[in-house]
């Protein structure tokens, strides 16, 4: 029996020793797994004090385009589509043409008028010319009258007295007298003659004056003429790619209609709608970098390009009311516009409406920018 009792005590003491040598080496194991975990706490605490906590970022965000409506100004007939679906094109590269037969007609016909107007202004100058000439010769004449005039006058003058004598029969001094008051007569004949074809020159600088108002008007329409049968080529106003496009040959188009859409996919940029929370660090100019989710393994640069002037509410269709009693406070979102900083080959890829996170850094935000606090207003 006591050999068992010695076996059974030897046993007991292996047992109290175990536990603590296993307790070692998961201290040991622990030990460094604590310390790797410390560490990488102190530095993400470090990362977040010097740039996590300056870092804004959102998902709200995508890209845009200022996308230009092709629309034309006249109505009438598809007759030539010269683009296809998502081609590329230049400024001035035509688009559209619309049956331009009848805008012709109407050109031919302004141009017609713009003809007739010149011909009555020619005509005109012309009856000028012959209208001086005229006067000239009624001037003439009216010397002539008033030579025959003082003539007959001095007659009268010369036989009256000798007529009174009996020296000249009154026959005589009759007829003269008559020579007199004809030639008067002829005299006052011959100056409203005078006068009345220097009247006609001036009636005929009027419609030399009519007439060239009414080239003017002539001219306008012809070139209204001319912007309608130029209109009837719809081109393009940017350089982009074509989308939506909904027009076919044959189609009527009026005055607006919407043909298809030129998108400058060269000049894309992104919108964010950041939380009214968020912009009190923003400013112009501060870096930003975008994910977007078509381009998962590419991170684009930006830069911070300009804040709107009121939140994303403000311009919505239906503006929010909020002076009423059932008021609940909703956290607002500021639109801003970032400006993409990337190579030719990346920005291909890039349309208007891809989704996008960005992260805007506010480090470089300046003191002088911070807005006014109360101590300082009231110091």
């Amino acid at each position: 029996m006591p050999a068992p009792t010695g076996t059974t005590s030897g046993d007991a003491t292996k047992d109290n020793a175990a536990p603590p040598a296993r307790r070692s080496n998961v201290r040991r194991f622990l030990l460094p797994i604590g310390i790797v975990v410390l560490i990488a706490g102190v530095l993400a605490l470090a990362y977040w004090w010097l740039v996590g906590r300056f870092m804004q970022s959102t998902d709200d965000a995508y890209l845009q385009a200022d996308s230009v409506t092709v629309a034309p100004k006249v109505s009438g007939y598809i007759t030539d589509v010269y683009v296809g679906d998502n081609v590329t094109v230049k400024p001035g590269d035509p688009l559209v043409r619309l049956d331009s037969r009848q805008y012709q007609a109407a050109l031919d016909q302004a141009q017609a008028t713009v003809d007739a107007r010149e011909a009555d202004i020619q005509r005109a100058q012309a009856g000028i010319q012959q209208q001086r000439a005229a006067i000239e010769q009624a001037k003439a004449q009216l010397l002539v009258a008033q030579v025959a005039s003082r003539h007959a006058e001095d007659e009268v003058r010369r036989y009256a007295p000798l007529a009174t004598t009996g020296a000249e029969s009154g026959d005589q001094l009759s007829v003269l007298t008559s020579n007199r008051d004809q030639a008067r007569a002829t005299l006052a004949a011959d100056t409203a003659a005078v006068d009345q074809a220097q009247a006609r020159i001036t009636d005929l600088t009027a419609q030399i004056a009519q007439a060239r108002a009414q080239l003017e008007a002539a001219q306008a329409s012809a070139r209204q003429s001319q912007l309608d049968m130029q209109d009837t080529l719809v081109r393009s106003t940017l350089a982009g790619r074509v989308g939506d496009r909904t027009v076919r040959v044959g189609q009527y188009a009026q005055p607006g209609t919407r043909l298809m859409t030129i998108v400058p996919v060269q000049n894309v940029y992104l919108t964010a709608n950041f939380k009214e929370t968020q912009i009190g660090r923003m400013r112009a100019g501060q870096h930003a970098t975008i994910h977007v989710d078509a381009l998962p393994d590419a991170d684009i640069h930006g830069v911070v390009d300009s804040f709107a002037p009121g939140t994303g509410s403000e311009f919505a269709l239906l503006p929010p009311e909020n002076a009423t009693g059932n008021f609940t406070k909703i956290v607002q979102r500021v639109p801003v516009r970032i400006r993409l900083d990337t190579n030719d080959q990346t920005r291909k890829l890039l349309v208007p409406g891809l989704s996008v996170t960005v992260d805007v850094d506010t480090r470089s935000s300046t003191d002088n920018a911070q807005p006014e606090t109360a101590d300082n207003h009231h110091g």
